[in-house]
C-alpha cells in the first residue's frame, strides 16, 4: 500500500516539477522576446519567472532526494569503511529530515498562514504571495518522506551487517581494502 502511494507521489512529483519547469520556460521565452523583439518589456513575467524559480528549485531538490542525485562531496566518506559509511547516512537523513521538518514544513506552514493573513500580494501580478510560499511546506513534505525512507534503508543495511567485519575502502583500480 505505501509504495504504491509513494510511487503515485513520486510522479505526481516529478509531473508538476516538469511542467513548471516548461512553464518557466516559456514565461523566459516571453520576457525575452517582449523585451528585445517587440521593445516592450512585459511588466509581469520577471516576478513570475521569480515565484516559477522558487518552486522549480524546492520541487526539483525533493526529486532529486528521492533519486539520490543530490551533489556531494563524498571524498572522505567513501573512504571509509562500510559500516562507518552507513552511520553517516543514517546522520546526514536525521539532518536533512530534522531541517525539512523544523523550517520547511512547520516554519514554512506559519510562514503561509501569515502571508494569506495579511494579505500579502505581488506588486506585478496581485498573487497572493502565500501561494508563493506554499513551495515550502510541500516540498517540506517530500523532503521528510523521502529522507525518512532512505533513512530506513540505510538502517536495514546496517541490521543485515550486523555482526559481519566492516569492509574498508576498495579503489576503483581493484585494490585490496585498505
Amino acid at each position: 500500500m505505501f509504495l504504491t502511494i509513494k510511487k503515485w507521489l513520486d510522479r505526481a512529483l516529478e509531473f508538476i516539477t516538469a511542467f513548471t519547469m516548461g512553464f518557466l520556460v516559456i514565461d523566459v521565452t516571453w520576457q525575452v522576446i517582449t523585451r528585445f523583439v517587440l521593445k516592450h518589456p512585459s511588466d509581469w513575467t520577471e516576478e513570475v519567472a521569480i515565484y516559477t524559480m522558487i518552486w522549480v528549485g524546492l520541487l526539483g531538490s525533493a526529486v532529486a532526494l528521492n533519486r539520490k542525485a543530490h551533489l556531494g562531496i563524498d571524498y572522505f566518506v567513501g573512504r571509509l569503511p562500510q559500516k562507518k559509511r552507513l552511520y553517516t547516512e543514517v546522520f546526514v537523513y536525521l539532518a536533512v529530515a530534522a531541517f525539512s521538518i523544523s523550517v520547511l514544513l512547520w516554519g514554512g506552514m506559519e510562514f503561509v498562514v501569515e502571508t494569506f493573513e495579511r494579505g500579502q500580494r505581488a506588486p506585478a501580478t496581485g498573487i497572493m504571495l502565500g501561494y508563493v510560499y506554499l513551495s515550502l511546506p510541500i516540498s517540506g513534505f517530500f523532503i521528510t518522506l523521502y529522507s525518512i525512507e532512505s533513512l530506513v534503508k540505510t538502517i536495514q543495511k546496517l541490521l543485515r551487517l550486523r555482526g559481519k567485519p566492516d569492509v574498508g575502502f576498495v579503489s576503483v583500480t581493484g585494490d585490496k581494502p585498505v
